[in-house]
């Protein structure tokens, strides 16, 4: 299996469709890029292997305009600082009002601002357990994982509202996903 990951507010100008059409949802490739599609099937279809494919499936992104817009630009500004960010401030910077940026955000990431820092910070808080948990990969108690100072360190206000906002986003809880139960680098949460 392979696929491609967006930077955030960026799959728009790829996919030549609005993220928010998209959110929470799925659409055949031929919805998007009519045409297109079949012959990139086709081109899959014959590809030996993964790495064989790899080239054919980037290529077959059309090729946005380089500069990124400044609402582009304020999501990549979010996505740096982890979803903790001012969004205040970040509209300001986008020349935006506080509810353009909400709309604009929506529309250029299928998500809302909050949303989005809630997404990116929960992403940040998982690749801090991955590591921490992967340095203590020779030591017996690997669940204890000290989920407070995760929380903490990904500038969660507290354990809790971490562990709220991974059990709305997996449906488990952090020790569930990140216990020695499972093997070295399996975990299901891709960050």
């Amino acid at each position: 299996m392979a696929g491609i990951r967006f930077r955030p507010g960026m799959a728009g100008t790829f996919l030549g469709v609005s993220p928010a059409e998209l959110t929470d949802g799925a659409a055949p490739l031929e919805d998007l890029w009519d045409r297109r599609a079949h012959e990139f099937k086709v081109k899959l279809e014959e590809a030996r292997s993964i790495q064989d494919a790899m080239p054919i499936l980037l290529s077959s992104l059309p090729m946005p305009d380089p500069a990124p817009n400044p609402v582009q630009k304020a999501i990549e500004a979010i996505a740096a600082a982890n979803g903790n960010a001012d969004l205040d401030s970040v509209a300001r910077q986008a020349n935006l009002s506080p509810r353009q940026f909400r709309r604009r955000c929506l529309e250029e990431s299928g998500l809302g601002p909050k949303h989005l820092c809630r997404v990116l910070r929960f992403r940040h808080a998982c690749r801090i357990a991955r590591a921490v948990g992967q340095l203590n990969m020779g030591q017996r108690n690997m669940d204890r994982l000290n989920w407070s100072a995760i929380a903490l360190e990904a500038e969660y206000f507290d354990q809790a509202h971490f562990i709220r906002d991974f059990r709305r986003f997996t449906g488990l809880t952090p020790m569930a996903v990140f216990s020695n139960t499972r093997q070295p680098g399996s975990s299901s949460i891709e960050a």
